[in-house]
């Protein structure tokens, strides 16, 4: 059990490294900025697309909530694809 621990906690530092190699090659801001730009250019619109997938195989196996799911996705996507947006209004709004 523990070589799984291990093997796992590396491929989280591995994965990490390869998602934001800006971290080790900058100062705090550009790194949090790059992180924001992975954040809602990404990683948001990526899991808003898989949340769709989803949905959709739950509506097309007929579970019985699956308008539920559905609305939570669109919703989930308009978050997503519009994080950029949010983000600019939130700091343009604070400054």
């Amino acid at each position: 059990m523990k070589r799984n621990e291990t093997f796992l906690l590396l491929a989280f530092i591995i994965g990490v490294g390869i998602i934001f190699p800006d971290i080790s090659y900058a100062g705090l801001e550009t790194s949090l900025m790059g992180i924001k730009s992975k954040l809602t250019g990404v990683i948001l619109p990526l899991l808003s697309v898989i949340g769709i997938a989803i949905a959709g195989i739950s509506f097309f196996t007929g579970n019985p909530n699956a308008k539920q799911h559905i609305c939570y996705s669109i919703i989930g996507c308009m978050i997503g694809f519009g994080a950029q947006g949010i983000v600019d209004f939130i700091s343009q709004t604070v400054r």
